[in-house]
């Protein structure tokens, strides 16, 4: 399924010309407009999935297989020194167009680019209540 108002449905359609570096018949990767780091791209699945909660568990499984290909041609290619694989779901984790995408985002010592988090510290009890909480 696409959705007509949805700018990356339009990007990974090719209804709106990218900067494509791959392509089959499920994905379109595309180089970022806004790039963090020289080579930032973004997987956008063709069918249109608003976020993780959405996407089928094989289609999930086929974006992490693309993933690993990519990040392993662009690091040949690049010659980066690291790789992040980013994806947010919700507002509140920093995702702006809900369109489930992939980022790859090629790293390069001192590319002053930091994707961190304060760590917390939670007690032993806060711990085995969550463990027994999420436990499956």
């Amino acid at each position: 399924m696409v959705k007509d108002d949805c700018i990356f449905c339009k990007l990974a359609n090719g209804v709106i010309p990218t900067n494509t570096i791959y392509e089959d018949d499920s994905f379109r990767v595309i180089l970022d407009l806004g790039p963090a780091t020289k080579g930032h791209a973004l997987i956008l699945p063709k069918n249109h999935y608003a976020n993780i909660y959405e996407i089928p568990e094989d289609v999930a499984g086929d974006v992490m297989k693309l993933a690993k290909k990519m990040a392993t041609h662009m690091t040949e290619k690049l010659n980066c020194d690291g790789f992040n694989l980013v994806q947010n779901n919700g507002e509140a984790a920093g995702q702006t167009v809900f369109h489930f995408h992939y980022h790859l985002i090629p790293r390069y010592k001192d590319d002053n680019q930091h994707i961190l988090w304060e760590p917390t510290s939670p007690s032993a009890e806060e711990l085995e209540e969550l463990k027994d909480l999420l436990k499956m």
